[in-house]
């Protein structure tokens, strides 16, 4: 066995030295052939391509299959590379688009602020509104001006548009503001044009109810309702808003003022309707009274 084995590895070592040698041969030779620079041998060169490389179509394919599944990763990688970093962008945009929207909104209500025409003898104050302190009062928001900005108890605030509420609470940095919308709230009113007056009362909905209304076959929705001024509470003729009707068939008032979005809140200094000391100013001169003549001629 021993002898049998020594004889195979005697006979494979040379076949082995053989086959590598020829195989450097045709190796070498192939190079040389296609290094040549002749045009004989580039006719065989196009020979030989023509005859082998179509058929090796099939051994390609999975290389080239390959190749192009590492194509198509690279740029799978770019494009979600290239994603990541338009949702930061898109991210960043909508943020600034957000901010964009509240200066807008912010800008536009201080524009209805400067649009509101009022009694040219009334003065204001505006105030940024903060929040709601949680006091009894379930409707209610507080104001970042208080006593040191001579706000007073009772004077009325408003948005950009209509009435919001009043004063109800003075600190030295804040004050309170209850909304028409409380269930404390009751403010004077006058329904144009029947000339009605009325109690706007809240009850703590969105459209506080009509009391002491008089003759309502006379009130329409749509009729405009404002502040009477009686009592000194609210100066005249602020907007409240518009008559509306519940499904019951009840009076309510749409409020001008949108109390769900509050930012800025525009305090009018009041200080009540002077009295009338002298009514010669109002009435005016008495005529002299003219004599009359009876029926006899003489004048009496």
């Amino acid at each position: 066995m021993a002898k049998e084995r020594t004889n195979g590895s005697e006979f494979t070592g040379p076949l082995r030295r053989l086959l590598l040698g020829v195989a450097v041969l045709c190796l070498f030779a192939t190079f040389l052939v296609w290094r040549i620079d002749s045009p004989r041998v580039e006719r065989f060169r196009a020979q030989v391509t023509d005859r082998f490389v179509p058929s090796l179509d099939w051994a390609m394919a999975p290389v080239t299959s390959a190749i192009n599944l590492l194509k198509n990763f690279q740029s799978y990688q770019r494009l979600a590379e290239q994603n990541g970093e338009l949702r930061s962008e898109l991210r960043r945009m909508q943020a600034w688009k957000e901010a964009a929207l509240q200066l807008e909104q912010e800008n536009a209500r201080l524009l209805d602020l400067n649009n509101v025409r009022l009694d040219p003898r009334l003065t204001y104050i505006t105030g940024v509104v903060l929040a709601d302190s949680g006091s009894p009062f379930r409707q209610s928001v507080l104001l970042n001006i208080g006593a040191r900005d001579g706000i007073v108890d009772g004077w009325a605030t408003m948005d950009g548009i209509g009435v919001v509420g009043r004063i109800s609470g003075v600190g030295e940095n804040t004050s309170r503001v209850i909304l028409l919308t409380d269930a404390s709230s009751r403010i004077p009113a006058v329904i144009q044009p029947s000339g009605q007056r009325v109690i706007v009362s809240g009850d703590n909905s969105a459209a506080p109810p009509i009391e002491f209304l008089e003759d309502s076959d006379a009130v329409r929705p749509g009729h405009r309702v404002i502040s009477s001024g009686d009592g000194g509470v609210f100066p005249a003729g602020l907007l409240i808003g518009q008559v509306a009707a519940d499904p019951n068939g009840k009076l309510r008032v749409r409020l001008a003022a949108d109390d769900q979005r509050l930012e800025f809140l525009r305090v009018l200094r009041h200080h009540g309707t002077e009295p009338v000391s002298d009514t010669a100013r109002v009435i005016g001169p008495q005529l002299p009274r003219q004599p009359q003549i009876a029926q006899d001629g003489f004048s009496q």
